[in-house]
């Protein structure tokens, strides 16, 4: 209906279906912006609770498995998330009509207690997060290399072996027969899959060398490997978050051999 909307602005009867059909669409999507608020707070409180001392992140990760598997889930939902965004370019078809209605306020005797919920100001911070190619993952990103910034006296490498101990966790588990051969289902392997991608995609924003760099923890050429074993359907957006959405990647002191792994 939006695009008929706007190729017949006269058209009252095209403007109103095409409004009574995104106003849903935006309620949903707001939600989905506040959640993502709300997983940006969750995350940094378990990677206090994952790296504080006295405990190395290994004892940790040993100590406080359930902490562990809540930031597991958290990264899961976010890989997923953001897999299914980056296939429906209809989001931000949709919330773009939304706005220019808004700021035409063309449609003054529809619906408009919209606005009580998704206001200008809201529109423009949910129009700024949908942009992003991955938000989920972009606001986890943030949130870590925020927790990294205002924990100075926390070390740096607290952060960073915790994440790459999870990285390494998850790769063992996919590549040997003996425990992937437990998972009762493709979604477990998924699951493991989704928290390896985004545990290397955070380790990358906050580590000064990256993900890629030779003195990295993680076993990229091992991890990509992995992935690459798999069918392809089922990690085409898991590579492409690795190449689209680390940050060190193109570096000069990147192998050329895990970037050719990438192509």
């Amino acid at each position: 209906w939006q695009f008929s909307a706007i190729q017949n602005p006269s058209d009252f009867t095209l403007q109103e279906r095409a409004w009574n059909s995104v106003c849903p669409l935006v309620i949903k999507l707001k939600k989905f912006y506040s959640f993502s608020l709300r997983l940006e707070e969750a995350l940094q409180n378990l990677l206090e609770c994952l790296t504080c001392a006295p405990f190395t992140p290994t004892q940790h990760l040993e100590r406080e498995q359930a902490l562990a598997k809540q930031f597991a889930e958290i990264l899961h939902f976010t890989l997923r998330f953001d897999e299914l965004k980056m296939r429906i370019p209809a989001i931000q078809n949709d919330f773009s009509y939304y706005r220019r209605t808004i700021s035409r306020n063309r449609i003054n005797n529809m619906n408009l207690d919209i606005e009580r919920e998704v206001n200008n100001e809201m529109a423009n911070r949910m129009s700024l997060f949908y942009a992003e190619a991955t938000p989920m993952l972009k606001t986890l990103s943030n949130a870590t290399t925020n927790f990294v910034t205002e924990n100075k006296t926390l070390p740096l490498e607290n952060t960073t072996d915790c994440l790459s101990t999870m990285a390494s966790v998850c790769k063992v588990m996919l590549e040997t027969p003996e425990y992937s051969s437990r998972f009762s289902s493709e979604d477990t392997l998924l699951f493991c899959m989704r928290v390896m991608v985004g545990v290397i995609i955070l380790y990358d924003h906050v580590h000064p060398n990256g993900a890629f760099n030779k003195s990295s923890k993680i076993d990229m050429k091992g991890c990509i490997k992995v992935l690459k074993d798999q069918p392809a359907d089922n990690v085409e957006g898991l590579l492409n978050a690795l190449k689209f959405t680390t940050k060190h990647l193109n570096d000069e002191s990147t192998p050329k051999n895990i970037r050719t792994m990438l192509q």
